[in-house]
């Protein structure tokens, strides 16, 4: 196996905001919670800016350009590199991940940014989440939150007595889903007091669900951005392989009587096989309702994600988003919304007629 160290973004994206410096303190307002090892990390909320980050789409396309040509230059990294990246905490995570997927706390570390690591981040970690291909999974996540909360904004204010039910595949600490809530929260002040809402994270590992429980009780806690909510959090080992198990959990949920969204944040529509992805999506349409939103990252075919899977033996199946947009017609489901970046089309579906 051949593993290559991420290019850090030098001197940030432009556009980028910064946190606090490294090893300095979590700047003021900044929520933490535990994870399951006891590590003290920050609660990430997009709309602050330790944690929001911005580029233009030309930004972008130099920064992939710069990536695949430094990429292309490097050669199997030395065997001091290499014990180093055993030594970091997310150079293990990556190199465990070669030929199967990240696990969702290494994911969350990324998304974090190399600012708001902590003390016991080392330099290695904090290149690593300097990266290119760190810094847009970091605007994955924000652009995942943006698309879910647009979606949902309607159906909320049209049924304000029903409550809301959101369901996060492979959804690790379901980060996505409680950043919608955030810009729900904000910009549509009225649509969630007073309605019962769920986070319901279909995940085989437990880790990333522990953490993102511990993180909307922190979100909920007085004078934080979900106060006064009513948020019940919610574990269920899935693998999307098994929709007879789904059709079983949306039941169980009562997800036909609320306003539900279904979100996979470089989950489903990046691993799955065309089979997946039809079964998953025409559960979800025969067990839902007519206003059920469904949002998700498309590993798009390009040069950019050639070059990550090469170095790092990452399994996802790159798709047009032609070839997308059939699949998810073929299972009753149309695009709505495409947000274009490097390594990933992130889409909105809405139910076709």
């Amino acid at each position: 196996m051949t593993t290559k160290f991420p290019a850090p973004v030098s001197a940030g994206v432009p556009g980028t905001e910064r946190g606090s410096r490294a090893g300095d303190s979590t700047p003021r307002g900044v929520l933490h919670a535990l994870t399951d090892e006891g590590l003290d990390l920050p609660v990430i909320d997009v709309t602050h800016p330790a944690f929001s980050v911005t580029a233009t789409d030309a930004e972008l396309i130099a920064l992939s350009d710069q990536f695949v040509r430094e990429s292309a230059a490097r050669r199997e990294i030395p065997a001091p590199l290499r014990d180093a990246l055993q030594r970091s905490r997310l150079g293990r995570g990556l190199m465990a991940a070669s030929g199967t997927y990240l696990s969702g706390m290494n994911t969350y570390l990324l998304k974090l940014g190399p600012d708001n690591l902590g003390a016991s981040a080392d330099l290695v970690d904090r290149r690593i989440a300097a990266s290119f291909p760190a810094f847009t999974t970091r605007l994955r996540l924000q652009d995942m939150a943006r698309l879910l909360a647009d979606g949902l904004a309607l159906a909320l204010a049209a049924e304000r007595e029903r409550p809301l039910c959101l369901i996060n595949v492979a959804g690790g600490s379901a980060v996505d889903s409680w950043n919608a809530l955030i810009h729900l929260r904000a910009e549509h002040p009225d649509v969630l007091p007073c309605r019962r809402i769920v986070i319901a994270v279909l995940d085989v590992d437990g880790h990333g669900p522990a953490f993102g429980a511990r993180a909307v009780e922190a979100l909920c806690s007085p004078g934080a951005p979900l106060n006064d909510l009513e948020i019940g959090f919610r574990h269920l080992t899935y693998e999307w392989s098994d929709a007879d198990r789904l059709r079983r959990i949306l039941g169980d949920l009562g997800a036909m009587e609320g306003v539900c969204a279904m979100s996979s944040e470089g989950g489903l529509f990046e691993y799955g096989s065309d089979t997946d992805i039809l079964e998953n999506l025409g559960t979800l349409r025969a067990g839902t309702p007519a206003t059920t939103v469904v949002v998700g990252s498309v590993t798009r075919a390009g040069e950019a994600v050639r070059t990550a899977q090469m170095a790092n033996q990452i399994p996802t199946v790159p798709r047009t988003i032609e070839a997308f947009r059939r699949l998810a017609e073929r299972a009753g489901w149309s695009v709505q919304e495409v947000l274009d970046r490097p390594f990933s089309y992130h889409v909105r579906l809405a139910k076709g007629r």
